[in-house]
């Protein structure tokens, strides 16, 4: 099992009301963080869960919104596109303190 931090301040995916060129960067930042922290040579199949860090919570479908550029980072870093079926995208959240964030991820092999 791999376990590891993405230190993101994720936004309320699609309720996030922002300059297109505002969300490229963050989404772009997001993204490369997550391939950069990913740990290398995860093998498939794989169990992805991303556990988001914040004094908020958010519905299911802005939870996977917000988790999005996390997901496509970790999936750039294991070689394979977000789609395999090999692979298994799980979400969830913890509340924490006012100013904590973070996407806490936990990769299971096999």
């Amino acid at each position: 099992m791999h376990e590891f931090l993405i230190p993101v301040k994720t936004v309320a995916g699609l309720n996030a009301r922002e300059h297109w060129r505002a969300r490229s960067g963050r989404v772009k930042k997001e993204r490369t963080a997550a391939a950069m922290l990913t740990p290398s040579g995860i093998g498939l199949p794989c169990i992805v869960k991303m556990l988001r860090l914040s004094s908020s919570k958010l519905d299911d479908d802005n939870l996977q919104g917000a988790c999005k550029a996390i997901r496509d980072g970790i999936a750039d870093k294991i070689g394979f596109p977000d789609n395999d079926p090999r692979i298994v995208w799980l979400y969830g959240q913890e509340k924490c303190k006012r100013g904590e964030f973070g996407v806490r991820v936990l990769i299971t092999e096999g």
